[in-house]
């Protein structure tokens, strides 16, 4: 192994033990020491590290500055055992991309689309993304934290999920409603039915009895939707918006029932498995349905 890979390799163990779980840069700094070493570099040097940063075309400069940042962090921990390491500069890029506009669904339209997963092929993939749309769309979960449910997180007796590794890093319960709970107990008598010989712990399976990979969540929920009419060239729902989908439906029914909403917000954040409710706020300035009643009961002067 290179001095560089392996400065890579102390860099990630290190930060790792630390808590970090660096998935970003545990993808991409590999490349980075490959693309110094091919350039005669013995460390990181700050023009190199632009210039590797912003390899890939065709893509959000936001993905460059993410690809810097990685390096930054790097050069600082090198410049400890190095001096001769450099820094690159922060801030070339643009450190964030736009936020896209969710596209909030119809209860009719999620029911068309739970009910047009029951006729996949084969017969397991069909039951297992018939309950796993059903659960995100009811619950709000991530598809990654429906995909790493373990069997033995989903209390099904007592109505209550566990969801840990979240995005936050921190663990947290999810109530259901019995009918949840009813159909998740039938979906789990389903899949054990269909593989006897299943591969992985895990709640939901894929066709072949090992976990689902999000890439064919992402597949089939396309495919779906554009059976069903829901996709077109300027309506592209993603998987995450049955998500924003839930927290729009819950906001509009605490205006309409006269609630006192700013009350209600970190219920609902701890809920969705935000560090603070201002991370659910986005939700509020999403829908123009929402605005208008926040405005109207703004004007009235009554509970926001």
């Amino acid at each position: 192994m290179s001095g560089l890979a392996g400065h890579v390799e102390d860099y990630l163990r290190l930060r790792r033990a630390l808590g970090f779980k660096l998935r970003f840069p545990g993808q991409v700094l590999p490349s980075l020491a490959a693309y110094l070493e091919a350039a005669g570099a013995t460390t990181v040097t700050a023009e190199l590290a632009i210039a590797w940063a912003g390899q890939p075309q065709g893509v959000h400069p936001v993905v460059w500055s993410h690809r810097l940042g990685a390096a930054r962090g790097f050069a600082r921990y090198l410049k400890t055992i190095d001096p001769a390491a450099e820094i690159p500069p922060d801030r070339i890029w643009p450190t964030k991309a736009p936020r896209r506009q969710p596209v909030i669904l119809a209860d009719s339209d999620i029911i068309r689309l739970v009910q047009a997963a029951r006729l996949l092929n084969p017969a397991l993939r069909a039951a297992t993304f018939e309950a796993m749309f059903g659960l995100i769309a009811v619950t709000g979960l991530r598809l990654s934290e429906a995909i790493a449910l373990d069997r033995a997180d989903a209390d099904l007796g007592d109505g209550l999920l566990t969801i840990r590794g979240t995005k936050s890093g921190r663990d947290r319960l999810v109530p259901l409603h019995p009918t949840v709970t009813s159909a998740l107990a039938g979906y789990a008598r389903r899949r054990d039915q269909l593989r006897s010989d299943l591969a992985t712990t895990r709640f939901f399976v894929s066709a072949v009895g090992k976990p689902v990979l999000e890439r064919l969540a992402d597949r089939a929920f396309a495919q779906l939707t554009e059976r069903l009419g829901l996709r077109t060239a300027d309506r592209q729902p993603r998987i995450h918006d049955l998500r924003h989908t839930f927290a729009v439906r819950q906001l509009l029914a605490w205006h309409r029932d006269g609630q006192d909403v700013n009350a209600k917000m970190p219920v609902l954040s701890a809920y969705l498995g935000h560090v603070s409710p201002a991370g659910t706020y986005w939700y509020l300035t999403a829908v123009p349905e929402l605005m208008e009643l926040a405005a109207a009961r703004l004007t009235q002067g009554g509970p926001r």
